[in-house]
């Protein structure tokens, strides 16, 4: 596999990493019994995307730059797995906001899954645009 591959794939494991700790921080808040103990929700959202989601779009960026030139269909599919991923973990903490305490509704929480759902809707049209395959030129053989 090129190197745009494992990249790509180092995408997807990110953006699972991703849903998972949202999915786990809210399923924290909704049985926290005390509430001393957790005190900035925003925080630790921010700090979850820091770690997780901004370098899974970095990672997705760097495989696309390095195979669009003459396209991948398996690059383009491994990219488009890696924007269901995280639709579909960021659909699921979605439903769980219902569930979470008014003293854990910040700004930061309530926005953070439906403005990843959005950004997941990009990432999988720039995976499919990578289907288109180019030939290329007798140079590069």
């Amino acid at each position: 596999m090129a190197m745009e591959k494992y990249i790509a794939i180092g995408s997807i494991v990110m953006y699972a990493i991703f849903a998972a700790e949202m999915i786990t921080l809210f399923n924290f808040m909704i049985e926290s019994t005390d509430a001393d103990f957790f005190r900035d929700p925003a925080a630790k959202v921010l700090q979850f995307i820091s770690i997780s989601a901004a370098p899974g779009l970095v990672l997705t960026g760097t495989s696309w730059m390095l195979a669009r030139k003459f396209g991948s269909k398996q690059v383009g599919s491994i990219i488009i797995a890696g924007g269901i991923v995280l639709l579909v973990g960021m659909l699921y903490a979605n439903i769980m906001l219902d569930q979470l305490d008014n003293k854990f509704h910040v700004f930061t929480v309530d926005i953070t899954p439906p403005l990843f759902m959005c950004v997941s809707i990009p990432i999988m049209i720039f995976g499919a645009r990578l289907f288109k395959l180019k030939k290329r030129p007798k140079k590069y053989f």
